[in-house]
């Protein structure tokens, strides 16, 4: 970091303190030529994760898509919203920790279906059969009957 004064490139931090909402940290910097004193502030990077549809169109990675398609899953069952948020943020970290700038709909589709089969199986069969277009009673019944078999 270089002073903004002299353009010296060492400094010595005076005093650290994060931000009010805990997402920045805010450092005094003291220049070890000119001494005078200059504030930077530190943020982690958020690489943006794009999201490629199924016709292959690409948009943001948003959160919210999943905890909304997963309260109308889980309407009339057990499942609190705070369930539904933290499996929302269980996906996105889960994401987020395989540092990939893009990944298909389908992953993320199948990681939700994943983890509500562990929760509630009713909310999952509602779940897959709007995400996986069941086009008949025949493919409903088939992953019902493998939801049955796997226990």
């Amino acid at each position: 970091m270089r002073c903004p004064f002299c353009s010296f490139e060492e400094s010595k931090v005076v005093d650290s303190r994060s931000t009010d909402d805990n997402t920045t940290i805010r450092r005094r910097r003291e220049c070890l030529r000119c001494n005078k004193r200059y504030t930077t502030y530190e943020k982690v990077e958020d690489i943006p994760i794009l999201v490629i549809k199924r016709d292959s169109t690409r948009e943001n990675f948003n959160k919210e898509k999943i905890v909304n398609g997963l309260i109308i899953a889980c309407q009339k069952r057990p499942i609190s919203r705070k369930q539904i948020e933290e499996l929302a943020e269980d996906i996105e970290k889960a994401i987020s920790n395989k540092m990939i700038t893009e990944v298909d709909s389908k992953s993320i589709g199948e990681m939700v279906m994943e983890r509500l089969k562990e929760i509630d199986e009713i909310s999952y069969v509602r779940f897959a059969s709007v995400y996986r277009q069941f086009k008949d009673i025949n493919t409903f019944l088939e992953e019902i009957k493998s939801l049955v078999s796997t226990k």
